[in-house]
């Protein structure tokens, strides 16, 4: 059975730091793309960050140059390491792997397996 398991979330002050890290079982993750999904209370869920089968790494603007994603091979998962962080990063974060043969994960529709998320709480 595959699951992902987010871990890393919390609370922080803004300008704070946080790392995510998802850890897969049930399969191995490499040669498929992954990604970092958010859902605000009463908004629809965003894409975030992913990472594609040949390790291209792309950013929603609004995280561009504060976010990075990266493949966790030790934990056959993904990490996404998080600075200065602000209110409007507050979200349900969420792990997600893509369907075979999708180089990326930019959407719901690209993904296979998604994690039950971690709270991730910015205050000014």
């Amino acid at each position: 059975q595959v699951q992902l398991v987010e871990s890393g979330g919390g609370s922080v002050q803004t300008g704070g730091s946080l790392r995510l890290s998802c850890a897969a079982t049930g399969y191995s993750v490499s040669g498929f793309c992954m990604g970092w999904f958010r859902q605000a209370p009463g908004k629809e869920r965003e894409w975030v960050s992913s990472i594609s089968t040949v390790g291209i790494t792309s950013y929603t603007d609004s995280v561009k140059g504060r976010f990075t994603i990266s493949r966790d091979y030790a934990k056959n998962g993904l990490l996404l390491q998080m600075n200065s962080l602000k209110p409007e990063d507050t979200a349900m974060y969420y792990c997600a792997t893509g369907i075979p043969g999708r180089e990326y994960c930019l959407s719901g529709d690209d993904i296979a397996f998604w994690g039950q998320g971690t709270q991730v709480t910015v205050s000014s």
